[in-house]
Formats: C-alpha cells, structure tokens, sequence
C-alpha cells in the first residue's frame, strides 16, 4: 500500500476503484441470471416481456433434472467427506510434523489450484482408462476429491495452526493415548474448520463442469444436464431458472463456511491469549 501511495497519487482511491470495476465487471453479467430467469419470454433480452415464476414451478416436473440433482447430491457428499478426511490428515501432517519433502508434498497437494482444470481431466481420464475403470459416478467422486483437496486443506490448515498444542500435551499427561487426544481433544477444536472444509468441497463439487464432463459416464450432474439443455433454446428459462438456484445456494453454502472459519480462527486466536 505504501508503495502504490508512493506511485499514485490518492492509491486509496485509486485502489478502491479498481476493486470496485473489478468486482462489477466479474459478477455483473451473472446478476442479469436472475432477472432473466423471471422474463415470461424465453429470449433474454430487455426489455422484459413480463414476469412469472412458471419456470421454477416446472422444474421439479422434469425427472432427468432430478435424476442429474440427485447425482450431484451423491458426488458432492461423497467428494466432500472423502476431500476433507484425506484434508484433516494432510493438515495435521504438515502442521505439526516436520518431515524430509515436506513443503514439496505440500507443493503438490495443492498443485490442482493452478492446473488448468481440462489438463488434471484429461490426465485423471487417461488414468481411469488405463487402470480399466468404467466411467460413472465413482470416477467423477475420484476426480472432484482430487481438485476438492487443495480447497478443503487451505480451510483445515489454518485451524490446525491456531490450534493450542498445550490442550494435547496436557491431555498425553493425563494418560490419553494419541488417538484418544486427537479424537477428544482436537478434532472437536477444529470441528467449525472441518464444517467450512464439508461446505466449501460440496459446493466446488456441486460446480464443477469440466471433471465431470470428462469422467462421467451415462448418469449426468447437473452441470453437465445443464450444457446438455442448452442445445435447446426452448429449455433455455428452465436452464435460467435452475442456474438461479444453484447461484443462490452455492452464496449461501460459502458464506456458512467463511463465517464458521472465522468464528474457528477468532476461537483459536482468543484460547491462545488465554494459556498464554
């Protein structure tokens, strides 16, 4: 900041308005999904033809819409627990051992960060073939638990690293053995991290297009029932309609889990003053 003063005159200002034209620029088209999703017409243009609600009335009265929701509720739980269990381990690892490799290992957990997402599914989509699985559902989990790792280990770590260790060492001298610490002592400190891991996993599973795209067999999630509408411009309001709602709840499920890992990181922070 200090810097940007130095070469801007006003950099406050400055940088305020360029967040500000950034963030319009990135989430005002999706703002116009809503408002579309409620024109009577099935073109998207303005002005409005009229106002309804008939297309969110007849999604439940699709079956390949429940079917591919279905599908993605099953793929999203499932790369969701598998992401954050595999997450608590590698979090605690790199947080509290100190090993040969260590920052290289922790390098390449999080390396689906900055993958081009098509590369890591084409390469998972090789794989599959190769080791002679059928695609169906159970690769799409196997792929959505590789690129849910990094999110869920960003969210795990950092309520391990606020995590008092005196609470361990005086529960190891009580005579409570490793496992029984770590099952009564600490994974109830970061169980808000682990909630915010489950959440945010879900929700980048429930997203996900292009791994699913590539390891999915004949049961559609619904990223990939909603590329398959629009092909049709008379599906194009259900597909509105459906994307309205998937936005809406992939707003809120974020918005739990920053909440609750900030409540984890002020609940850390404030039991560590207290010890100290």
């Amino acid at each position: 900041m200090t810097a940007l003063k130095r070469f801007l005159p006003g950099g406050n200002s400055w940088l305020a308005a360029y967040a500000f034209f950034y963030i319009g620029f990135l989430y005002l088209p999706v703002l116009f999904l809503p408002i579309f999703s409620i024109n009577t017409s099935a073109s998207p243009k303005f002005p409005l033809a009229g106002y309804t609600l008939q297309w969110y009335r007849d999604l439940p009265k699709t079956p390949a819409l429940i079917d591919a929701a279905w599908n993605s509720l099953i793929v999203g739980v499932s790369a969701a627990v598998l992401a954050t269990t595999f997450g608590i381990l590698a979090a605690r690892a790199i947080t509290r051992y100190r090993f040969p490799g260590r920052r290289p290992i922790h390098g390449l957990i999080m390396a689906p960060l900055v993958l081009p997402e098509v590369i890591v599914a084409i390469s998972m989509l090789l794989v599959m073939l190769q080791l002679g699985l059928s695609l169906s559902l159970f690769t799409v989990v196997l792929g959505h638990v590789l690129i849910c790792i990094p999110y869920s280990m960003s969210v795990l770590t950092s309520g391990f690293e606020g995590f008092d260790r005196s609470l361990e060492e005086a529960s190891a001298d009580l005579g409570e053995s490793a496992f029984g610490t770590f099952r009564r002592v600490t994974l109830p400190m970061v169980t808000p991290a682990i909630i915010s891991s489950l959440l945010v996993s879900f929700t980048i599973s429930l997203d996900d297009f292009i791994i699913a795209f590539f390891l999915t067999g004949t049961d559609a999630t619904l990223p990939i029932y909603i590329w398959g509408q629009l092909r049709f411009a008379a599906k194009l309001p259900g597909v509105l309609a459906l994307g309205t709602l998937l936005l809406i709840g992939s707003f809120v499920l974020l918005s739990i889990a920053e909440i609750l890992r900030r409540r984890a990181a002020r609940r850390t922070q404030s039991e560590g003053l207290t010890h100290a």
